[in-house]
């Protein structure tokens, strides 16, 4: 029998009448709630702890997984390739334990959490997590005080930091829906007019023909992102890639514990690998070598692989890793904004003709 969440989210993609009069109340406090803490925090009633080098959030306004992460990887290389030193800061969600771990190389997933853990591994760059972002965000800089900028992955909502840069990240896949709303009738956390407000919005898996027209924003402030697939390499020797010869003998098996895990499904099944099982698991689950299906040849995503690799590495487990690629080059655009910072005046100055 489907669970009470299930339910839920099924009910955002494909509305039932009864839930929507249901829900729809409980979506309007939502959103009441929502402004009401944006607003606290925009006019100082609730304060925002401001950063001596820049901050750039990048985040969305969904519950569920939009692409950000590949997103927050791809800027944070982009900037690197522009001669930036930046940092990585995130809540670590689904990490054990709490307090402000500051990670280095053989931090783990249960003590930085698998997002922040795979960031750190696939960019090299400085990174922290706190529950309090701006806690992660000091502690970062007094470790790594030589930082130009820091990102703030999944931080849209955080407001207790405060940002120079935000960047949402919107699915393609939800531009022509007409039935989204906030959580729990919907799966947003904030309205699609928040978009407006950011200082740039990127739409994940789109296509070179993707009309963003419906989110009714400035075309400078928009860009689009698609995810490529790499080389499928084996966890326990990242080296060693994959020989589809091996397809041809023993079980196969593909399991991810993400946000859409038919996402992965589908990138094996674009690159002519049908597992003979598949297992979806909640997002961020805990994973071990014990969790995985029987089969000679296991496939998982990078996430899931940095959870697997805090104990024994198995030998039959491969990895799939995927980047994101933005057009326009929106790393190159943030660079500029870095370098050279606009002067801003502050609420008493005045400019006179």
């Amino acid at each position: 029998m489907p669970k009470l969440h299930q339910i839920i989210e099924s009910h955002w993609q494909w509305p039932r009448l009864p839930l929507t009069l249901l829900l729809w109340p409980l979506a309007r406090l939502f959103q009441t709630a929502s402004a009401l803490r944006r607003y606290l925090y925009r006019t100082g009633r609730l304060k925002s702890e401001k950063l001596p080098v820049p901050v750039i959030v990048v985040g969305n306004i969904h519950a569920g997984g939009t692409g950000k992460t590949p997103v927050t990887a791809a800027l944070v290389k982009g900037l690197q390739a522009q001669g930036l030193k930046v940092g990585i800061v995130s809540r670590g969600y689904g990490r054990q334990g709490g307090g402000v771990h500051v990670l280095h190389p053989r931090s783990t997933a249960a003590e930085a959490g698998d997002e922040p853990l795979m960031l750190y591994r696939q960019t090299a760059a400085p990174a922290a997590v706190g529950s309090r972002r701006a806690d992660a965000a000091r502690a970062l800089l007094a470790a790594h005080p030589d930082l130009d900028a820091v990102v703030a992955d999944d931080g849209l909502q955080h407001y207790a930091l405060a940002r120079d840069i935000e960047i949402a990240v919107f699915p393609a896949a939800d531009l022509a829906r007409r039935n989204l709303d906030l959580l729990p009738n919907g799966g947003l956390r904030e309205p699609i007019s928040r978009l407006a407000q950011a200082d740039y919005v990127v739409i994940s898996g789109s296509t070179d023909d993707t009309d963003a027209a419906p989110l009714r924003l400035p075309p400078e402030k928009v860009f689009f992102s698609t995810v490529q697939t790499g080389a499928i390499y084996r966890l326990a020797d990242p080296g060693e890639t994959f020989d589809t010869g091996r397809l041809k003998t023993g079980k196969t098996a593909a399991l991810a514990a993400i946000a859409k895990p038919e996402r992965f499904f589908r990138s094996l099944s674009a690159l002519g690998i049908v597992p003979d099982e598949t297992v979806s698991l909640p997002d961020h689950a805990a994973l071990s070598a014990a969790d995985l299906p029987a089969a000679d040849t296991v496939f998982v995503t990078e996430k899931d692989a940095a959870k697997l690799s805090d104990g024994p590495i198995p030998e039959n487990v491969w990895v799939l890793p995927v980047c994101a690629i933005i057009r326009p080059d929106l790393a190159a655009q943030l660079a500029g904004r870095l370098k050279n910072p606009q002067p801003v005046c502050e609420p008493n100055e005045r400019t006179t003709p």
